[in-house]
């Protein structure tokens, strides 16, 4: 990963509603979630999460389709593990270390926080 795209997934990151959203697209897995439950379960004005999605989208972290009527967002969790390997290349002074798992998440939709 390069240094402008981590610069730029750190700084849509660093705000504590888009650190929310993000979470909990993690927590929902690839098929992602729908912008009406994101912001229920958030409790964030509609107008407001669309801001914060589309911070996300810019810096690779979240992606969206459309199914009908809704928006359904999910986590990029390639990019998020391009992010962390790139955080950690450097860790325990050049030694193989596995500071942290990659993520792997099934196809079966967590259920998350209403």
């Amino acid at each position: 990963m390069e240094k402008i795209n981590v610069v730029a997934a750190l700084a849509a990151l660093a705000q504590d509603n888009r650190l929310d959203v993000f979470r909990l697209l993690v927590q929902a897995g690839p098929e992602g979630m729908p912008a009406g439950a994101v912001a229920e379960a958030l409790d964030l004005a509609p107008n407001t999460l669309t801001f914060h999605f589309d911070r996300l989208r810019t810096a690779g972290l979240v992606s969206v389709r459309r199914d009908g009527r809704s928006m359904i967002y999910a986590a990029q969790f390639e990019k998020m593990n391009e992010l962390l390997r790139f955080l950690t290349e450097n860790c325990c002074g050049g030694a193989p270390c596995a500071p942290a798992a990659i993520c792997k998440p099934s196809r079966k939709r967590a259920k998350v926080p209403a």
